[in-house]
């Protein structure tokens, strides 16, 4: 569902450009799935680290818009919150996230770099995510994701909220009915399954 909250795209992503490439490069303690990206952990660490406390990590004092978004523009309690970078040409095959932290949190995704081929898979069916928007992802079902674009990352901010009454509220009017089934996306996590399998994973 995409809510009814608009952002300054541009400052977002000029902001998280400046970061220093030193923050980058690993997958900050996400394993499965997930490894094929590059995360950066705002708030909190992956679950693959163990019991740590949720609190802001040193990057966000480096990003105060970034900040502000977390903090006053989505109306509820913040707990993990990272940057996610898809490379070129990368999936993240479909799953759930079935820990029990999840069943009692929202998942926001704040896109900050995309392009026309990236399909975000949500209910067997695509939606497109622009910068300046902000959506709300239900990853307690499967979910996926391709940037099939050859040369052009895909970057999201990712935030799990706790419910508030007034993040309910614009989830009541929040625009649904956005997805729609691509033929071709089907294709290549069933080649992908496929591919997998014969190699034994």
């Amino acid at each position: 569902m995409r809510l009814q909250l608009k952002i300054d795209a541009g400052r977002l992503c000029s902001e998280i450009a400046a970061l220093p490439d030193s923050l980058w490069g690993t997958g900050g303690g996400r394993v499965g799935v997930h490894k094929v990206a590059e995360a950066l952990f705002l708030r909190g660490f992956a679950p693959a680290e163990g019991e740590k406390p949720v609190a802001d990590r040193p990057a966000l004092n480096l990003l105060p818009y970034a900040r502000f978004i977390i903090e006053q523009v989505l109306p509820a309690a913040p707990l993990r919150c990272l940057l996610a970078r898809l490379p070129a040409g990368a999936s993240i095959a479909p799953h759930t996230d079935l820990a029990p932290y999840f069943s009692k949190t929202l998942r926001i995704h704040v896109p900050v770099e995309t392009n026309a081929s990236v399909h975000m898979i949500a209910g067997g069916l695509c939606y497109s995510m622009q910068p300046g928007e902000i959506w709300v992802l239900n990853n307690s079902a499967t979910h996926a994701v391709w940037n099939a674009h050859p040369t052009l990352a895909r970057t999201h901010m990712i935030c799990d909220f706790l419910p508030s009454a007034a993040l309910s509220e614009l989830l009541r009017s929040g625009e649904r009915n956005l997805g729609t089934h691509l033929v071709h996306v089907d294709q290549y996590f069933k080649d992908a399954r496929h591919a997998k399998a014969a190699a034994g994973g």
